[in-house]
């Protein structure tokens, strides 16, 4: 069940924090990174004394590598010391440890979310095995009576495999830094405390400390290079120049472009004189043609959303000329969504561009 609540939480923190706002067009990409950890706190380990009698400090360092946004490795170290005891209270012993571990991580804010690097929490779950040295084991100093005996009683060193697993948050204060907080279960041989019990002997870590990126772990994209469609001529229309007989009629193009507000499709009523130049340019030449072309900026929204916004563009302008009595047959439109920017400027790139000839 706490396996369960912890996924549950991890979900709802993907979807209701602030940092996982949507995010722009243009995304980064995942850069694999080192990374370091340094961690204190506190040491349960598992035993008959009472709960208070066998806490004991405990530090933690670890190197690692983050492949990719779901899995990654750690080299740790965690030392201090372990304890043992009786429920009475009256021989308890601590004996000093220092355990070495390779650690594999999984990343399952990335795994249930999609990956994010601005996201303000990032569970992680990891499984691990590595070696434990034992030493400077208080135990050969007490008195056992029959009923407790240290029947795997060791006195200078003891060492042993040991396996782990536990669960962890990052917590984001930069791009190179969180903090971290986890907690760790780790098992090995009956062996490990002094005390037969017929069952692998425990120890529990609470740690918190700081995880430190060395290196970005994203890289922003270069920016997409701005397209710019070469403008025709905006002039007024010109009368027809007369030529010879046998060099045919030229007549000027007219290019209006009308300008939306943002996440807008109606055209304004600063706009509407520039459908007017268009309806009489075309009443004026009536084998003219207008072709009107929508577009969105890239700075806001998604290209989804975009798409749909200059589509409406278009698609507006294509109806006022038809309301003023332009054939259908006349009209042609198209639209780029975000993907193309006439403009230097995001408030010029909401537009439709209409060039009749």
């Amino acid at each position: 069940m706490n396996i369960k609540r912890s996924l549950i939480v991890m979900a709802l923190a993907c979807f209701m924090l602030p940092s996982f706002a949507q995010q722009q067009e243009a995304k980064p990409v995942f850069n694999p990174y080192w990374f370091l950890q340094l961690q204190g706190g506190a040491q349960y380990t598992l035993g008959e004394a009472d709960f208070g009698d066998l806490i004991s400090p405990n530090v933690a360092g670890s190197l690692g590598y983050q492949f990719n946004p779901l899995f990654g490795m750690r080299l740790n170290i965690n030392a201090w010391q372990s304890k043992g005891g009786w429920p009475n209270g009256d021989q308890n012993y601590k004996f000093k440890y220092v355990a070495t571990n390779v650690d594999a991580m999984l990343n399952l804010s990335n795994l249930f979310c999609g990956w994010n690097p601005k996201r303000a929490l990032s569970f992680y779950g990891f499984v691990g095995a590595g070696w434990n040295h034992a030493f400077d084991n208080g135990a050969k100093d007490i008195v056992t009576n029959d009923n407790y005996q240290l029947k795997y009683l060791w006195n200078d060193t003891k060492n042993a495999i040991q396996g782990r697993g536990g669960l962890g948050v990052n917590i984001r204060l930069s791009d190179a830094v969180d903090f971290n907080v986890e907690g760790n279960a780790n098992v090995l041989t009956d062996h490990y405390n002094s005390k037969k019990a017929g069952n692998a002997d425990w120890f529990f870590n609470a740690l918190a400390g700081f995880t430190v990126k060395l290196g970005k772990g994203y890289v922003a994209p270069a920016p997409a290079p701005v397209v710019e469609e070469t403008p025709a001529p905006v002039e007024e229309p010109k009368p027809v120049v007369k030529q010879e007989e046998s060099k045919p009629v030229v007549i000027e193009a007219l290019r209006r472009d009308i300008f939306f507000e943002i996440n807008k499709t109606v055209i304004r009523d600063s706009e509407k004189a520039k459908i007017d130049d268009l309806v009489e340019y075309m009443n004026k030449y009536p084998q003219s043609k207008v072709v009107v072309t929508g577009y969105a900026d890239v700075d806001t929204g998604t290209a989804k959303i975009n798409l749909n916004l200059s589509k409406g563009r278009a698609a507006v302008v294509v109806e006022a000329l038809k309301a003023a009595g332009i054939d259908e047959s006349r009209i042609s439109s198209d639209f780029k969504g975000d993907t193309v920017q006439p403009f230097n400027t995001a408030a010029e790139n909401r537009v439709s561009i209409c060039i009749a000839q």
